[in-house]
C-alpha cells in the first residue's frame, strides 16, 4: 500500500481545496493585519470562528479555474477580473446582509460606490490583484508547494490534512451561520 500511495498525487479537487485554504487563510491574515493597522487592535475579520476569509479562497479558485486562460492578455484579465469580482463582492455583501442583517464591509465613504457594497477604487484593485495573483503570486505558491510540501510530506498525510480541513471548515461554517442567524 505504501508503494501505491507514494506514487500517487493529489487529485484536482484536493489541489483546489488546498489552494482554497491557503488563500482563505492569507486573506484572513492580511485583513487582520490591515484591521490592526487601521483600528489599533485585533478584530476577527472573517465570518468564521477560524482564521479563514472564504471570499478570498473562492476568488482565488475563480481566478485559477476560469480566468487563468487570460494570463497572457493583461487587458482582458484586468477587465474581466474587475467586473467579475466587483459583481461577486456585491452579491456576497447583499447575501450576507440579507441572511444575517450585518455588514462585513462598507464602502459608503469611497468615491463612486454602489450602495456601499462596491466602489470604483476596489474595482481597480480587483483587476490589479488578479494580474499580480495569476502572473506572480500563484505561480510562486504552486512552485513552492511542488518543491517543498509535496516532496517532504507523504501523500497520505497531505490527503488526510486536506479532508480534515474540509471537515473543520464545514463545521465552522455551519456553526458560524447558526450563531450569526441567532439560532444558537
Amino acid at each position: 500500500m505504501e508503494t501505491t500511495l507514494k506514487n500517487k498525487k493529489l487529485t484536482k479537487f484536493e489541489n483546489f481545496a488546498m489552494y482554497f485554504f491557503i488563500y482563505s487563510f492569507l486573506g484572513w491574515f492580511f485583513e487582520t493585519l490591515y484591521a490592526i493597522y487601521e483600528l489599533g487592535e485585533y478584530t476577527n475579520r472573517g465570518f468564521l470562528f477560524g482564521p479563514l476569509c472564504p471570499i478570498y479562497g473562492y476568488a482565488a479558485l475563480m481566478l485559477i479555474m476560469f480566468l487563468g486562460k487570460y494570463k497572457k492578455n493583461s487587458f482582458k484579465l484586468f477587465l474581466y477580473s474587475a467586473i467579475i469580482f466587483s459583481a461577486f463582492e456585491y452579491i456576497v455583501s447583499f447575501g450576507l446582509e440579507g441572511l444575517f442583517r450585518s455588514h462585513w464591509w462598507d464602502y459608503s465613504n469611497e468615491f463612486f460606490n454602489l450602495n456601499g457594497r462596491v466602489s470604483v477604487f476596489f474595482t481597480v484593485v480587483w483587476g490589479v490583484a488578479a494580474l499580480l495573483f495569476l502572473n506572480h503570486f500563484h505561480p510562486y505558491i504552486k512552485k513552492f508547494l511542488r518543491k517543498r510540501t509535496f516532496k517532504k510530506i507523504p501523500i497520505l498525510i497531505q490527503k488526510i490534512s486536506i479532508y480534515l480541513l474540509i471537515t473543520v471548515y464545514t463545521v465552522d461554517s455551519i456553526a458560524s451561520m447558526l450563531i450569526e442567524s441567532s439560532i444558537l
